[in-house]
């Protein structure tokens, strides 16, 4: 006999009790936590994160969020060690073991060995009497919980805990090396992720592939001699004698020049035509930032300087536009000297 269950009904209980175990949890924490936050903090090594079952998928999302954060880590296999890969343990690592009981057999047999191969053993376990906590240097306790399941049988509760405290030591950490967005942004260069994070000179265009011109030449001679190669940009960046930015002179203005029949400027200096002091920004803005101003001043190409105000590259709108949908929903826009020069 089938019985009839309310879907929604049980998802909210079982989001509920999650919830409220994590709230007492919280309210537990003691000097454990700061111990085995300081102990990885001091941890000259790397952190290999153990566990058995489900605690051990657990151990990979936490070494995950500890690599991207700023804390070197990579899973032990506990069944896998005994049989050769505490070979990978080295004397300046710490071990970090996760198990709810505190009494699971095969991480029970890598204590001694641990011991004698790691500088520091830490564990994250319910229970302060277990073999487990005895044996740690450092333990995070969170105590007795009530898993989630019907049966209080299936790991729940109990891993949504494991998993939440690692994070808070992952974030911890964070904070405590002052690893910024910036350091982030350097191990996550693939994916939405990624682009969401670029800096302008992961995408500036560089090199053979700008166009650049002494102020002092006139339109027509720019325009004999500059060549670029790879992909075209259409605006010409114009130096004065110390090689600083001085003028951008664009094809939508060449095309003025002829529209309104001005072919005696062709024989000027192009300074006398282009657009002094133009909007520039710093290899270092964040994309998402130097796209939100081309977007909102209707630029089609955004010059790069150094902090000399020598130019180093061109940021062009066909190279940036698909990611428009993914920087749109960038967080904040940190000010990273993104320079907006009145247009003369």
């Amino acid at each position: 006999m089938t019985l009839r269950v309310d879907p929604l009904a049980m998802a909210r209980r079982v989001l509920r009790a999650e919830a409220a175990s994590l709230d007492v949890v919280a309210g537990r924490l003691d000097d454990g936590f700061t111990d085995v936050a300081e102990a990885i903090f001091a941890c000259s090594g790397r952190v290999a994160v153990t566990g058995v079952g489900k605690s051990a998928d657990i151990g990979q999302k936490i070494v995950g969020t500890f690599n991207s954060t700023g804390t070197r880590a990579y899973l032990l296999d506990a069944t896998r060690a005994v049989h050769g890969d505490l070979g990978s343990v080295h004397p300046d690592d710490v071990v970090l073991l996760l198990s709810h009981s505190g009494e699971s057999e095969e991480l029970l047999r890598l204590l001694a060995p641990l011991k004698k191969f790691a500088s520091r053993l830490l564990a994250i376990t319910s229970h302060a009497s277990s073999s487990l906590a005895q044996a740690a240097d450092a333990a995070i306790i969170y105590g007795p919980i009530q898993e989630a399941c019907p049966l209080a049988l299936a790991p729940s509760t109990s891993t949504t805990v494991m998993l939440a405290l690692g994070d808070a030591l992952a974030f911890t950490l964070l904070e405590k090396r002052q690893f910024t967005a910036e350091n982030f942004a350097q191990f996550h260069p693939a994916g939405t992720l990624g682009r969401k994070l670029a800096i302008v000179a992961d995408w500036m265009r560089r090199g053979a592939e700008l166009r650049i011109a002494p102020a002092t030449d006139t339109v027509r001679e720019v325009f004999a001699r500059v060549r670029h190669t790879g992909r075209r940009t259409g605006a010409i960046m114009l130096v004065d004698e110390r090689g600083r930015l001085a003028g951008l002179f664009t094809d939508s203005d060449l095309a003025r020049l002829f529209e309104n029949r001005q072919d005696a400027a062709l024989d000027r200096p192009i300074a006398e035509v282009m657009t002094r002091t133009p909007a520039v920004t710093s290899p270092t803005t964040r994309v998402a930032a130097a796209v939100e101003v081309m977007k909102t001043r209707k630029f089609s190409e955004l010059p790069v300087v150094d902090e000399d105000g020598h130019p180093i590259g061109m940021l062009d709108i066909t190279d940036v536009i698909g990611l428009d949908p993914i920087l749109a929903v960038t967080e904040s826009r940190p000010s990273l000297r993104l320079h907006d020069r009145k247009s003369a």
